[in-house]
């Protein structure tokens, strides 16, 4: 438990914090990836070479001290981080190693002289106050998952039945339990945890849910990325038949029950836990608008199997805009997307729930004009790919 005395020197830390936040969290992971390889399959080192896991831990840490007096202020922060740590399977022995990293990091970078024992002291009670606020949350989720029907603890053996390509970029991998048993049900727009050895190197990536769950299997689609190692993988040797073991879904971005209209507005492979949410939201009748977003036909995944539902269900209204055509592409709208396609494609918008998902500046601006347009902020719903950060 926090002492009053902990707890102002952990408040009065933050303006430290946001002075020397990143370069703090930049040498906390340095330290930690060196010296704790066990820990290394947890983060993605991709995240951590473009600086973005750093500045969305130092982000992370802010919000913990500002609200120290009131935890329950972190809102959907807790939520988002629970769901991150149980699908890449993060467990309670993982947290004294970070722990331990964080507040050598604190020390060696704030220097003796204002990192004093005192405060020391005080960022270990708040850190072992949150480390036990976290691991009792996933605690609950896992065991939620492992007894739901069809569900599973810990890591799962699945079989590659088949894939597809769905565009230039996107390949789309159908899953099925090597065990031959059934699969829980999930919500639309969550995400699995995946696990790989790959040159005798664990590593572990998040990946949309792309359509609903039949009970049997699990379809993901995935985006090659240039040097992704485990999207090289997929994209270039995982061959039906081939086994790799997930974690079970997890994720707070979901479709919520409403009978308010739908917006789904996507950019590029943001479009991919979007589907499953278009499936669901169509077999209730509701009225729903998809706009997506991508460079040109080449890489636009799904719009065939789109317009066909658009076809065959008249209250779905579809609006697609390239920023960089081929000779031949046919869409809605060339360039980005502005408030003005935005305020043709959405009649009534503040009327609406809006669901947007991709590149970061794509959201930001996707964001700005709804709420230019009326969309109520608690009607906006978003999820970044990688780590979370602020929009704004």
């Amino acid at each position: 438990m926090l002492s009053p005395e902990q707890r102002a020197l952990v408040k009065a830390t933050v303006p430290l914090l946001e002075q020397g936040g990143e370069a703090l969290t930049t040498h906390f992971y340095r330290v930690m990836l060196a010296e704790y390889p066990q820990v290394r399959p947890l983060f993605n080192q991709a995240h951590q070479a473009s600086g973005a896991q750093p500045r969305a831990l130092a982000e992370g840490v802010l919000a913990y001290a500002r609200h120290i007096d009131r935890l329950d202020a972190l809102g959907p922060l807790v939520a988002r981080i629970v769901n991150k740590h149980v699908s890449l399977q993060v467990l309670p022995e993982h947290y004294p190693i970070v722990g331990t990293c964080l507040l050598r990091a604190i020390r060696d970078v704030l220097g003796a002289a204002v990192a004093t024992d005192a405060v020391i002291d005080a960022w270990s009670a708040a850190y072992g106050q949150l480390a036990d606020l976290l691991i009792g949350a996933e605690e609950e989720v896992y065991a939620a998952q492992a007894d739901a029907t069809g569900g599973w603890r810990g890591a799962r053996r699945f079989v590659l039945a088949r894939r597809q390509a769905e565009s230039e970029e996107i390949t789309s991998f159908y899953l099925r339990p090597e065990d031959g048993g059934p699969l829980p049900a999930f919500e639309p727009g969550q995400y699995i945890g995946l696990r790989v050895l790959l040159e005798g190197e664990e590593l572990r990536r998040n990946y949309s849910l792309s359509a609903l769950s039949d009970g049997r299997e699990y379809r993901i689609s995935v985006k090659r990325e240039p040097g992704g190692r485990v999207s090289g993988y997929l994209h270039e040797r995982f061959a039906p038949g081939d086994v790799i073991e997930l974690f079970p879904p997890a994720g707070e971005f979901v479709l919520r029950a409403s009978d308010r209209p739908l917006a789904l507005i996507t950019a590029g492979v943001g479009i991919t836990p979007a589907l499953s949410m278009l499936e669901a939201a169509l077999a209730t009748g509701r009225p729903v608008h998809f706009i997506h977003c991508a460079r040109h036909a080449g890489v636009h995944g799904f719009r065939e199997w789109v317009d066909t539902l658009a076809a065959h269900h008249p209250h779905l209204h579809c609006h697609y805009c390239y920023s960089e055509p081929r000779p031949g592409d046919v869409a809605d709208a060339q360039g980005l997307l502005d408030r003005e396609r935005l305020a043709r494609w959405l009649p009534h918008p503040a009327a609406m729930d809006a669901y947007f998902l991709g590149p970061k500046p794509f959201m930001a601006q996707v964001r700005r004009h709804l709420r230019e347009l009326g969309v109520a902020e608690d009607r906006c719903h978003y999820e970044f790919f990688g780590p979370a950060s602020a929009l704004e």
